[in-house]
């Protein structure tokens, strides 16, 4: 039966069914006070005859919200419930709650930006081509048991991708309870980098390693042999052996150099250096290597201390490589100039800018974004005969992570290079910028 919705039906929604009955049980009221006090009604009859009338005013409507309430329960869908959708939409990973038959029933914003055509209601084998994707679903939604597959995911950059099924048991309307398919996606990209840069640094390392060594045991092999009582040939034989043993034992050095700075790279240096005389003390020592190249290298301080926050031999060791580099891959240009000023970042942040500049070949510009990569080189053959190890400019982007700075590099091909060196500028002089 159709239950009435106007105004005066019992069964009318919520506000006008309270209305109604409370102008009835007044209008009762009245009609049996006005008997009582005629006289044609005993009090205790009339009392009763108005607990009969508030009974049939109110009853219905308890019955009719009771029924209701039953009904939404009935009708309510647990795999529907608010609460559900909220948790898959809180998962920090892209998420999406499947049924039996592999249809989207919830899905959170970051499985919508993975996957755009993800669409509630509709089978996720349509919206996830991926061939693994479909095989795992097929196998967990047959087994209703976890499946995990890896896919490399081409669209819009390389990325690769984990992902996780794992039933779970949800009531159903009827009770008892089923099993919806839970699918979870992981980047695995970043871990896949690491991965592959640990790989290729040992190649790098094992490959640099070997060259020198094996021309160290080619050359005690010739003095052993037909150079043994040749003057002249062993002499310039041990020339070589002592560049490559050279050339190894800086290697090693940088090695052991980068490696130190990364274990302490969440540690920011507390001590105060003054930036003026370390980089006098730097360009002091590279005095013989410019008089050898016959460049000039021209020093633009200034008279007072610039103090930043650092370690003394992190920092020489970042200015060493920084000029070595200039006078050695610059020295075309006759004229090195090292200077240090104070600038502002595009943010409006005050820092301290060392800068290095050179006017040699200049670098071209598909170089640029790799120079701080382990071992890369520009021109592998001229590095190696400078003795350059691969591993300078990535041990001075490193030093300066751990100072909080940064690296600029700037260069137009035949017209030099130069190498900046950023660095925060202290609030105060006795404080550091956090």
């Amino acid at each position: 039966m159709a239950i009435d919705e106007t105004p005066s039906s019992f069964f009318a929604p919520r506000p006008d069914r309270l209305r109604h009955s409370a102008i009835i049980l007044l209008a009762a009221g009245l009609g049996l006070t006005v008997l009582v006090t005629l006289g044609q009604l005993p009090l205790l009859a009339a009392a009763a005859v108005f607990a009969l009338v508030a009974a049939a005013a109110l009853v219905p409507w308890r019955l009719h919200d009771a029924e209701a309430s039953r009904d939404d329960i009935r009708t309510e869908d647990p795999v529907e419930a608010a609460a559900v959708n909220a948790i898959v939409a809180g998962m920090p990973d892209p998420a999406v709650l499947l049924d039996r038959a592999g249809r989207v029933i919830h899905l959170n914003a970051a499985a919508a930006q993975l996957a755009p055509a993800l669409r509630k209601n509709e089978l996720a084998q349509f919206a996830l081509r991926s061939p693994e994707i479909i095989g795992a679903l097929r196998e967990a939604i047959a087994t209703t048991q976890p499946r995990r597959a890896t896919y490399l995911d081409q669209v819009p950059v390389d990325r690769w991708m984990e992902l996780v099924i794992t039933p779970v048991p949800v009531p159903t309307r009827f009770g008892g309870a089923d099993k919806c398919m839970l699918m979870t996606f992981h980047d695995l990209t970043p871990l896949r980098r690491v991965e592959e840069m640990r790989a290729d640094f040992v190649a790098n390392a094992s490959h640099e390693l070997r060259t020198p060594l094996a021309a160290l045991s080619g050359f005690i092999d010739t003095l052993q042999g037909p150079a043994k009582d040749d003057p002249k040939a062993r002499d310039r034989f041990l020339a070589i052996m002592h560049a490559q043993a050279t050339r190894m034992a800086r290697l090693i050095d940088d090695l052991l150099s980068l490696s130190r700075v990364e274990l302490s790279a969440h540690v920011r240096p507390d001590t105060l250096v003054d930036l003026v005389p370390l980089i006098r003390q730097v360009a002091d020592g590279l005095e013989p290597l410019a008089h050898e190249r016959q460049v000039v290298v021209e020093i633009n301080l200034p008279e007072m201390p610039i103090m930043i926050a650092g370690d003394r031999e992190e920092l020489l060791r970042l200015f060493e490589n920084l000029i070595e580099n200039a006078l050695k891959y610059g020295a075309s240009g006759g004229k090195v100039i090292v200077s240090l000023n104070s600038a502002a970042m595009a943010e409006g942040a005050p820092e301290i800018r060392v800068t290095v500049r050179d006017f040699g070949p200049g670098i071209a510009p598909e170089h640029l974004p790799r120079l701080t990569e382990r071992f890369y080189r520009v021109d592998v053959g001229d590095s190696r005969s400078q003795g350059g190890t691969g591993l300078g400019l990535s041990l001075v982007k490193h030093i300066l992570n751990r100072h909080r700075g940064r690296l600029l590099i700037e260069s137009v091909p035949n017209n030099g290079a130069t190498f900046t060196a950023c660095f925060p500028q202290p609030r105060s002089p006795g404080s550091t910028q956090s």
